[in-house]
């Protein structure tokens, strides 16, 4: 063999994280946008919560695509690549101020939080905390059982990056009633996750997505998307218990099954 060949050979990397890098990647799941103060503050029985879910770098996933890439680079630089063994809450806080720092329009405190907390995690925010910024509490659940049974019954299947051009937020319909109900289906996510019903959870992400509709429509209907999202969520949603985007403007869409689902993958929970 070429000596070339050889040390081309040799020098081939045999862990995905010295591509990828070792920090965590998050899931969002049911409750999605009570993180942003502008929502919370309509929330009319507060705490609104949602779900996050810290999952282990195993491949890399799409830039665009509501799974806190753009939290990540910034945490790789800020961090040196490594997550650091210090108050996660005080981690959060600075992973933050990094990203946010002169924003008109900051991203919210749950892309922090998923990726510095492992496990499954309820995020509980009221405006009146903080101004809606960072939750006023955090329910964390490293059950391996739960772990093991989420990284089963959710499948992912790559939908679409947002495209150029696209804002979610050109219409907003504040309305109190469904942010209320938006905060709940983060509060019956986590309920269903602990109790391992996939029924339950199916729901819950269901409702959300409903949620997300009503209020801001951009998150699935706007010029610049040429998929139909919301056609191939509802087929998904009448097929298997539940399904919802990992993101506005598509992303990901991750399917709640009990059986397999063609053409989707798994990820592995951070416990």
């Amino acid at each position: 063999m070429p000596e070339h060949r050889k040390s081309k050979i040799k020098n081939h990397t045999s862990r995905i994280t010295d591509v990828l890098g070792p920090l965590p990647y998050r899931l969002a799941l049911a409750g999605g946008w009570i993180d942003q103060p502008f929502v919370s503050q309509h929330d009319p029985a507060p705490p609104g919560s949602m779900v996050v879910v810290g999952v282990e770098p195993q491949f890399w996933f799409m830039e665009r695509a509501g799974i806190c890439m753009g939290t990540r680079h910034i945490a790789m630089k800020l961090w040196q690549g490594q997550l650091p063994r210090r108050d996660p809450a005080q981690l959060v806080q600075e992973l933050y101020r990094a990203e946010n720092a002169g924003k008109a329009e900051p991203s919210g405190s749950q892309d922090m939080i998923g990726l510095v907390y492992p496990g499954v995690n309820r995020l509980d925010y009221d405006f009146t905390h903080q101004g809606g910024v960072f939750p006023r509490h955090i329910e964390s659940n490293t059950d391996p059982q739960v772990a093991r049974w989420l990284e089963r019954v959710i499948h992912l299947l790559p939908v679409n990056q947002r495209p150029e051009g696209y804002n979610p937020l050109e219409t907003k319909n504040l309305d109190p009633e469904w942010i209320q109900r938006l905060g709940r289906s983060g509060r019956d996510c986590y309920d269903a996750l602990v109790a391992r019903d996939s029924a339950a959870l199916g729901e819950s992400m269901n409702e959300c997505m409903r949620c997300w509709e009503a209020i801001l429509p951009g998150t699935v209907h706007h010029r610049t998307i040429q998929i139909d999202l919301p056609g191939l969520l509802r087929h998904y949603q009448a097929k298997y218990p539940g399904a919802m985007y990992s993101g506005c403007g598509g992303g990901y869409l991750y399917v709640v099954s009990d059986e397999s689902v063609p053409g989707a993958f798994h990820v592995k929970v951070r416990i």
